[in-house]
């Protein structure tokens, strides 16, 4: 059993979320597009992959924000740069040289629902003609439920859309002004109904907890509001306050943040209300129906961890699209230009917008490996691998059979802090990650 203060200590400790690793903080230049051009040449002719488009533009900024994003209330930036987005997939599969089949295809932000009917037309035919697109293939769309309207969830259902994820956050009205994202239910049910009523089937709901004002009941009131609109599942994440990273995050009241203890309760309390009403808890913040993708890939053993989050999605490289986004390889991770402009520019003039990456080591697969098995089973096999996990493991966190590593259960809400044991770039890092709950 893990003390209190132990508890305590682990969780205020600041540790990358392990979407990644390396994480992104370590890319650097020494990858460029002629990298990248050398790397799509190397993959397999075989060789499966997801796409992640990324729309980096939103209506208004949400002060929790932690995406890059641009606010605009006009149509035209955004239609400028779907038409961008699509010479950049057609400049990318040419890199590669011949169509390669797409086994995940996710649209990101931002808020693609700022994208218009057309513009997502337009972009699903760049993608059908440079691809093969598997139909059954899992179609991922974040949905703003602001600014989703009837025509957008048409456009999204015609381009072959088999998911979507409804940004919620919370549903208490004072943490929506503290945040700036004002969102009543009804909004959210309507969303929900003219994605379903056009054949759209699964439905995500994110939520935040350790918000400004917010508490374990607004948290549990929140969740009985959302179960009334029955998702298949919940990703439930603990807000990360970097203002000097995201200086809009300065707009929040940071005393009227949850301490640590304070959060963890909140996350404990949202756990608690989405099992008793039968999901199941997937990694450290997925919640899942039984019968949906990614419970039954916890239950194969072939559930993996992304920039998206945990996912069913088994592709070993993903093909980014769009301002700031990343892609994955065998060789390594890339990512383009973060800044619109830039982002244009080079695209524009016929290059790939690639600008840093990172290519790794053995050495940063086999750490890779293990922080990913921690982060979905909380077990990893780590032979090959010489780490001190003596405090870990007398401290309570841990449990180690030879070469095989468990995080116990009290243990499993501190997971990323046991797997930044094995993170060999953490202690040189100047970047201020979030805390480990």
């Amino acid at each position: 059993m893990i003390s209190p203060d132990t508890f305590e200590r682990y969780a205020a400790l600041r540790v990358p979320r392990y979407t990644s690793y390396p994480t992104a903080p370590h890319f650097s230049p020494a990858v460029d597009q002629i990298a990248y051009r050398s790397w799509l040449r190397q993959l397999p002719r075989d060789e499966s992959v997801s796409l992640y488009l990324h729309i980096p533009f939103c209506r208004e900024m949400c002060w929790y924000c932690g995406c890059h994003t641009t606010v605009t209330r006009r149509k035209s930036p955004v239609s400028r740069f779907a038409a961008i987005l699509m010479k950049e997939i057609n400049l990318l599969a040419a890199a590669v040289g011949r169509k390669l089949k797409v086994g995940h295809l996710h649209w990101g932000g931002g808020s693609p629902t700022l994208l218009s009917p057309d513009d997502v037309a337009l972009i699903r035919g760049a993608l059908k003609d440079r691809f093969v697109l598997d139909p059954l293939a899992e179609n991922a769309v974040e949905i703003d439920p602001r600014t989703l309207t009837p025509e957008l969830a048409s456009a999204f259902a015609h381009a072959g859309v088999n998911r979507a994820s409804l940004g919620v956050q919370s549903f208490d009205r004072h943490v929506q002004e503290a945040i700036n994202r004002v969102q009543p239910f009804e909004t959210v049910a309507t969303a929900m109904r003219m994605l379903r009523e056009r054949g759209i089937p699964r439905i995500n709901f994110d939520l935040i907890y350790g918000l400004p004002f917010q508490s374990v009941q607004s948290c549990l009131e929140t969740v009985e509001l959302a179960l009334r609109l029955q998702p298949d599942r919940f990703s439930v994440f603990g807000y990360a306050h970097v203002p000097s990273f995201k200086p809009h995050q300065r707009k929040i009241d940071e005393s009227a943040l949850p301490d640590p203890a304070e959060r963890h309760e909140q996350a404990k309390a949202i756990a608690s209300a989405l099992m008793v009403r039968g999901y199941r808890q997937i990694g450290l913040d997925h919640f899942a129906l039984p019968g949906d993708s990614l419970a039954v890939a916890a239950d194969k053993g072939t559930l993996h961890r992304n920039f998206q989050g945990y996912t069913s999605d088994t592709c070993r490289t993903l093909l980014g699209f769009g301002a700031s986004a990343i892609g994955r390889l065998p060789n390594g991770f890339v990512q383009n230009a973060t800044r619109i402009p830039d982002y244009e520019r080079r695209v524009a003039a016929g290059q790939l917008a690639t600008v840093r990456g990172y290519e790794l080591t053995s050495d940063d697969r086999r750490r890779a490996s293990i922080i990913e098995q921690l982060m979905c089973d909380y077990r990893a096999d780590i032979s090959g691998i010489d780490v001190p996990l003596e405090q870990l493991e007398a401290e309570g966190l841990i449990r180690r059979r030879g070469e095989m590593v468990e995080v116990v259960e009290d243990a499993r809400p501190l997971v990323r802090a046991v797997a930044a044991a094995f993170d060999a770039k953490l202690p040189t890092s100047a970047v201020s990650h979030v805390t480990a709950v």
